[in-house]
């Protein structure tokens, strides 16, 4: 399914029944009263996290929701049946808002959480309960109307750790090596379009959730490329491995290319830039890239930056990494 991280929907609860007018009409009751019941209560709309979901794209094949009405009242002071509340399934991490306002009505981000946002109309009172012993009513009240509203879901992923870098950093053939993600992977920019999850095991029953965000470039808070859309799926998470090609550029300049991507974390915002960041030096089964590193490991170290190499390949240096990025989620608890 195509990940849309973002949905304009308008919900609409269900509204009251009416309330019914109706009189006795008994053998041997020789002054019948009024008998209309009152009408049902309209159904809720009420939104629920639904484990697996990964994508807003349902909502864009269907944008209106609507609760069921409440029944109407009939005589013998029979009340309707109220409708049946609404269920919206969205996947977790999703944030609602009311689009008029721009106002959050619910993160969810709790497991299996469901809540109850819009309620459905009261039922109207039938001339049996709006009579008394001093008057006797010849009407009855319509039900109200269901709470509405256009709202707009956003999405932001649910994982601890995220993946950062430039195209071809070896982002997605890294995920694939220490989890049981299986992203596209090629020799070519943008080979990952969408954001993938992948669960990482350790110390045997442990485990944390990585998110390859899209390779990012310079200007991609401003718009360009595939970033700026994607950028919103790193602020929830708490470690950011910002993994580097030794040998990606004309110049070998990793370091220039992690600061380049840096500025685009700030750019989008600052608060970024304050989360744990690990250095990751990929691709060190190849020797040129190897070289390089023992470079870049004493550049990163004057910024007192923790730089790991690893080889997807060959495994090397996955292990220690995974290890302290396990430390550092439990520090960060």
């Amino acid at each position: 399914m195509k990940f849309i991280d973002r949905a304009k929907i308008h919900v609409q609860a269900g509204d009251g029944g009416r309330g019914c007018v109706a009189f006795r009409r008994e053998k041997f009751v020789p002054r019948g009263g009024p008998d209309g019941g009152d009408g049902g209560n309209g159904g809720a709309i009420r939104f629920r996290i639904r484990p697996g979901m990964s994508s807003l794209a349902p909502f864009h094949y269907k944008i209106h929701f609507h609760a069921e009405n409440g029944k109407a009242g009939s005589g013998s002071r029979k009340h309707g049946r109220n409708g049946a509340d609404l269920i919206i399934d969205v996947p977790p991490g999703t944030m609602i808002y009311r689009d008029e306002d721009d106002q959050l009505l619910a993160d969810m981000t709790a497991e299996s959480e469901e809540i109850l946002l819009f309620a459905g109309g009261r039922g109207g009172r039938g001339n049996a309960s709006l009579s008394s012993a001093h008057k006797i009513s010849y009407d009855a009240q319509p039900g109200m109307e269901g709470e509405s509203a256009w709202l707009r879901l956003e999405l932001k992923l649910l994982a601890d750790v995220g993946l950062v870098g430039l195209p071809n950093a070896g982002k997605s053939t890294f995920l694939s090596a220490i989890s049981n993600a299986r992203p596209e992977i090629a020799d070519y920019p943008f080979t990952t379009l969408t954001p993938q999850l992948g669960v990482v095991h350790y110390n045997d029953f442990q485990s944390f959730v990585v998110a390859d965000i899209p390779g990012l470039i310079e200007g991609a808070a401003a718009g360009k490329g595939l970033g700026h859309y994607f950028l919103r799926q790193i602020e929830r998470t708490r470690v950011i491995l910002h993994l580097l090609d030794p040998l990606a550029g004309e110049d070998h300049d990793a370091l220039a290319a992690f600061d380049a991507i840096n500025r685009e974390l700030e750019a989008y915002d600052p608060e970024l830039l304050k989360k744990k960041q690990l250095v990751v030096l990929t691709k060190m089964d190849v020797p040129e890239a190897r070289q390089e590193a023992e470079q870049l490991v004493k550049r990163f170290g004057e910024r007192h930056l923790p730089v790991f190499r690893v080889s997807a390949v060959t495994g090397e240096g996955m292990t220690p990494l995974i290890r302290e990025v396990g430390r550092c989620l439990e520090a960060l608890a």
